[in-house]
């Protein structure tokens, strides 16, 4: 038991594959076992780390197919992400127009 290595934050936190905010949160809500080295240093024990992990998998989210697009939804894409252009582009035809009547 006196040589068990206890992990440390960032141990902890790549083993889990979260951040290791994520891992100080999960040891404030006592949702995983954390010990004080020194009253400041939180460790944890692998045994502990590792039983948290088998008991809180998360479940495969529903994934749901995604619908064809249709053409009047790539037409609104369009329109959307090219707005500014479209709109700059009519401005200087406008100017020109102006410039070349005038």
């Amino acid at each position: 038991m006196a040589d068990e290595k206890l992990l440390t934050v960032r141990e902890v936190s790549l083993l889990l594959n979260i951040s290791e905010k994520e891992v100080m949160n999960l040891a404030e809500s006592r949702a995983l076992p954390a010990y004080k080295v020194g009253g400041v240093y939180l460790r944890f024990k692998r045994e502990q780390v590792i039983g948290y992990q088998k008991s809180s998998r998360p479940t495969s989210p529903k994934v749901t197919p995604l619908r064809k697009s249709t053409a009047r939804d790539k037409l609104s894409d369009f329109f959307y992400f090219n707005d500014f252009y479209i709109l700059a582009a009519l401005s200087v035809i406008l100017l020109l127009i102006i410039l070349l009547r005038g």
